[in-house]
């Protein structure tokens, strides 16, 4: 079996999906490998360290997409421009894509369905459920891990004041305020990172224990009012509110919002679009030179006017849309990620053949696309409200 690793081509991904440790580990399990050759410049992973690894290193990409039964991606398949053809195209039938996807995205629906069309077969690694048997596949947590610490550091660097109390000759300057919507793994991060900068914190989120977690960190719970029964679902992950229930929890923010210095949101339910928590009317009543990161924005964001994939001043307020925080600490993310990716591929890997069981939580949680249709409940679910 032939395993590709391709160069990320997303401007400014620096991470790639397999580290020389992994790649050695795939080496001793009997799989060849190719290395695009560059493939780990930007994680200071360099091409003689792949080689000594075991890895070919190839010059072509189109070659390395030919040649593989696998790709081991960490973005989804874009256009790339270096050969004029999308990644995409370059792939071919029965091959199996191992990336994240983000396939509820709108902006991904038709990138999907292609993939669906080709006959290749993808598994999105960000939906493998957080069970126990799969924690060293769990790479959403690894990410949001990076995007949680990473993420702070970006909005403080962009706030016009000190992060802290200031005690100064002419008077004291007081912390900032940073909220934080959603203390899963990312949510919980940011809310260290702030407090170990100075910042007073406030947390808000859905689940009762998510709830306990923040108050644990020293933050601020503000309590929306949403019964347990209405919030937690499979694995403790949140639900999907009803509009009435999502309406209520807009009112409640709204309320705190204004106060903040920093919001930082990552309120997600897995495999589906993410809710709108921040209405554009809730940013016009920030302070000015405020701070929204919106960690949230590859399945579509928490805030209603988060630009994708850039950054944008909107009244008066830095809104954070980068799709691609975790790839500012290229290393760290890289050595976590390619540790969740190759348990991932050993699990599938039965006789020297990679078996899809869709009976099995794991796969069938992250199957997108499968034998030439496109299988990902959260994404037909998407598609069918946007009427795409």
């Amino acid at each position: 079996m032939i395993i590709g690793i391709p160069k990320e081509i997303m401007p400014g991904e620096d991470r790639v999906s397999s580290s020389p440790a992994t790649v050695a580990q795939m080496v001793k399990d009997g799989l060849t490998v190719l290395v695009e050759k560059g493939a780990g410049d930007g994680a200071f992973y360099h091409d003689d360290a792949y080689m000594e690894a075991g890895a070919e290193v190839v010059s072509s990409a189109q070659e390395l997409y030919d040649r593989s039964d696998v790709i081991l991606k960490v973005k989804e398949p874009l256009f790339n421009h270096d050969v004029n053809k999308s990644e995409v195209d370059m792939m071919h039938k029965g091959q199996l894509l191992i990336t994240f996807i983000h396939p509820a995205a709108p902006a991904n629906h038709k990138m999907v369905q292609e993939l669906a069309n080709a006959g290749i077969n993808s598994l999105a690694i960000e939906g493998v459920p957080r069970i126990s048997r799969a924690q060293k596949m769990d790479a959403l947590t690894s990410m949001s891990t990076c995007a949680g610490y990473k993420g702070i550091l970006l909005a403080v660097n962009a706030l016009p004041k000190f992060a802290p109390q200031m005690f100064t000759a002419v008077g004291m300057i007081k912390p900032i305020n940073v909220l934080v919507i959603g203390t899963g793994v990312g949510g919980l991060q940011a809310l260290a990172t702030a407090r170990r900068l100075g910042a007073k914190t406030f947390a808000v989120d859905i689940r009762p224990a998510a709830m306990e977690n923040a108050q644990s960190l020293g933050a601020t719970v503000i309590d929306v009012e949403v019964p347990p029964e209405e919030a937690i679902g499979k694995g403790g992950y949140a639900l999907t509110l009803s509009e009435e229930r999502l309406r209520q929890e807009r009112e409640i923010l709204a309320q705190h919002i204004k106060d903040m210095d920093i919001v930082f949101s990552s309120a997600l339910v897995p495999g589906e679009l993410a809710p709108i928590l921040i209405t554009e009317d809730m940013v016009k009543t920030m302070k000015p030179g405020s701070v929204i990161v919106d960690i949230s924005i590859d399945q579509g964001g928490n805030c209603e006017i988060t630009p994708p994939g850039t950054v944008e001043v909107k009244h008066g307020v830095h809104c954070f849309g980068i799709k691609n925080i975790p790839g500012l600490l290229p290393e760290s993310a890289t050595w976590l990620y390619a540790q969740n990716i190759y348990a991932l591929l050993k699990y599938l890997i039965k006789d020297g053949e990679i078996v899809l069981d869709r009976d099995d939580e794991i796969i069938k949680d992250a199957l997108t696309t499968y034998n030439g249709e496109l299988v990902h409940e959260g994404t037909l679910k998407a598609i069918e409200k946007l009427g795409h």
